[in-house]
């Protein structure tokens, strides 16, 4: 995103796994970014219906609406005039098929969990900066 800091970024973190919701937002936050949080693939389509978000978190694996329909609705969206977002996959799926899969439905990114604070903050500057 041209010009993008990663403080000051709109970052929507969608999981529905307590645990890995805290541990997701205290890593954001130590990167300077306070994020908000949708627990599955519906609340997150909904959440971008209604704000911007320069950045999703998409877990990929969700009761009612995982994150691979999620990011499919969202694409359509986008190609019916919605503002363009970056997702990046988070999942515990390992390998080539599953980054595959995720990019094929129109995921910008891939992270494996768990994710390390260092593979984030990557991340997070290859896509919020120039």
């Amino acid at each position: 995103m041209s010009g993008k800091q990663q403080n000051g970024a709109r970052v929507l973190l969608v999981e529905d796994y307590e645990i890995n919701q805290k541990v997701a937002l205290r890593m954001l936050k130590k990167l300077g970014i306070e994020a908000d949080l949708a627990r599955n693939g519906q609340e997150a389509c909904d959440a971008l219906e209604q704000d911007h978000y320069d950045l999703v978190l998409m877990d990929c694996e969700m009761p009612i609406l995982d994150g691979f329909e999620a990011t499919e609705r969202i694409r359509r969206r986008e190609r019916e005039g919605a503002d363009n977002v970056t997702i990046i996959a988070m999942t515990a799926h390992k390998g080539a098929d599953e980054e595959r899969r995720c990019r094929e439905v129109g995921m910008d990114g891939f992270l494996e969990k768990p994710i390390r604070l260092e593979t984030l903050r990557r991340a997070l500057a290859d896509f919020l900066t120039d």
